[in-house]
């Protein structure tokens, strides 16, 4: 087998060019893409506080807010200290895989004029699901609205919301996209394996939310692509999980 092959690859300030990516820097992305994912950091986690003695569920079975609260920080933590320990070992540079170039005001300004775009995108697209498909709203109430029964549960949902949904993973996803883009066969292929992953991390709230949050992550992971920088996808996301839960406090729906 040869060990290079010529794709395309996009860097974030010039336009495509042509370059030779290894088999060991293939190798090397997809190890990385895998490590964050969510998949394999959450589960160790999850283990590792089971171990301590701190269940997912309540006696009553319903989820444990200080269990998810936990898993959601230490996930965290995780995944931006692994962005920065492989970025720094690939050689590229944190503040342009993640910032690019551009003023971070005007980029959060973008995010926030977005966000009733995203609760657009969701309204459409759950009632278009649950008319086409009925069987896939397997799940009758979301489980994450039984852990809002309070202000102050619903404050510190909030703050995890915004540093481990809104921030975290858009930090992933311009992560993974940047491996897919310099050895995995380009950022599109990565838009649709990564938001295909997104969506499958979220089938515990249903399989229509699956679907739905699916194409969350597509608009999210093309934001980022079209923009190179985090901070417009990031506000976005943040903003519409917290405005979610300020919608259950209020509505209980």
């Amino acid at each position: 087998m040869q060990d290079t092959v010529a794709v395309a690859s996009q860097a974030p300030d010039s336009g495509a060019i042509s370059a030779p990516v290894r088999a060991a820097d293939r190798l090397g992305s997809v190890i990385e893409v895998l490590l964050l994912s969510g998949f394999p950091t959450q589960l160790t986690i999850g283990l590792g506080l089971a171990a301590a003695g701190l269940a997912p569920h309540l006696a009553d079975g319903k989820l444990s807010l200080e269990y998810i609260l936990w898993v959601w920080l230490l996930d965290a933590v995780v995944i931006f200290t692994l962005v920065v320990v492989l970025a720094h070992a690939r050689g590229d540079s944190v503040r342009r895989v993640l910032l690019a170039s551009r003023p971070a005001g005007r980029e959060a300004l973008i995010g926030l004029a977005l966000v009733p775009v995203v609760f657009g995108i969701v309204v459409l697209a759950l009632s278009g699901v649950r008319s086409l498909f009925p069987s896939l709203h397997n799940v009758p109430t979301n489980p994450f609205e039984e852990l809002i029964r309070s202000p102050r549960e619903a404050a510190l949902l909030g703050v995890m919301a915004v540093v481990s949904g809104g921030i975290k993973e858009e930090v992933q996803r311009a992560f993974v996209l940047r491996r897919f883009e310099q050895h995995l066969g380009g950022g599109w292929v990565g838009l649709v394996v990564f938001s295909v992953a997104f969506g499958a991390g979220h089938f515990l709230q249903g399989w229509d939310v699956g679907v739905v949050t699916t194409l969350l992550g597509a608009f999210w992971g093309m934001l980022y692509l079209r923009r190179r920088s985090v901070v417009a996808a990031a506000v976005s996301h943040s903003g519409f999980n917290v405005a979610q839960i300020l919608q259950f406090l209020v509505l209980g729906s």
